[in-house]
């Protein structure tokens, strides 16, 4: 069982992992640094724990002790679990700490992207999507819908950042993802591994989703979504098979990326054959 281990002080260097969970530029330097991500929530911090990810230490309240009394008993009696008040967890993390719960875990190496291919149907690649909010709501929208793999271009943001893994409620450890590294090619190789690439965008000759799906039913598919702001680079938008788009109505221009996500992985799931 984890070794419970009350703190007082803010400042106590053991908690030296989730100080300044906020800043992100920070975080990105010392998480990738010690190959640590933080799991926030009673769910999250279950799921973390259910699917494997080795913990380093837990930080909470004392409320929310018998809640995760189960990850608590299966941890190793070296494991420590931070017990604090709400004041200080607030003063280490840099915010209050609603759900009370705090988890640092182990990274794991990240798998090569043809391993992930072999039995994947339907997959996702995002370039350069950099909101790690938006980031988390496709994870989620991806397993939800259908989605086997994510599939990330090198500057899209961290999975395992904290607010990520928050706002997809641990979809993050349970569908299989990583980066691709060859970013100007990576397009073709995935025609090469079997895949029909659509590309969501709004450009003209774009075809609308509902109607293109249908025909390509039977195919293994790749969502291809850009960027927030641009969209989709030139290059990944003319590499593509098809170039689809949501037809919008009331002078709407566009959908928030997470939010074309879902819908576009509903259309391809409810008219598409797997």
């Amino acid at each position: 069982m984890a070794q419970l281990v009350w703190v007082e002080d803010p400042d106590d260097p053991r908690l030296a992992d989730y100080r300044n969970l906020r800043d992100v530029s920070l975080r990105r330097r010392l998480e990738t640094a010690h190959g640590l991500f933080i799991a926030e929530g009673e769910k999250v911090v279950r799921r973390a724990v259910e699917a494997g990810f080795a913990v380093r230490s837990f930080l909470m309240t004392e409320r929310w002790l018998a809640g995760l009394a189960a990850e608590l008993a299966t941890a190793g009696d070296d494991i420590p679990c931070y017990v604090v008040s709400s004041e200080a967890a607030e003063a280490v993390s840099g915010f209050h700490v609603h759900r009370g719960a705090l988890a640092a875990l182990n990274r794991r190496p990240l798998p090569a992207v043809a391993e992930l291919l072999v039995d994947a149907r339907r997959i996702v690649l995002l370039e350069d999507i950099v909101d790690h909010t938006n980031v988390g709501a496709i994870f989620r929208c991806a397993a939800a819908l259908g989605i086997d793999v994510v599939l990330l271009s090198p500057r899209c943001a961290d999975p395992l950042y904290r607010r990520s893994v928050k706002v997809a409620m641990g979809a993050v450890f349970s569908l299989p993802w990583t980066r691709v590294d060859d970013w100007y090619d990576a397009m073709p190789h995935l025609g090469e591994a079997g895949f029909t690439t659509v590309a969501m965008t709004l450009a003209d000759d774009a075809e609308d989703l509902s109607e293109l799906a249908p025909r390509i039913g039977h195919e293994r598919l790749c969502v291809v979504l850009g960027s927030e702001g641009p969209g989709l680079s030139p290059r990944w938008a003319a590499s593509a098979d098809h170039r689809a788009t949501i037809p919008l109505d009331r002078g709407v221009d566009s959908l928030n990326v997470a939010a074309a996500a879902a819908v576009t992985f509903y259309v391809l799931r409810s008219k598409s054959s797997r």
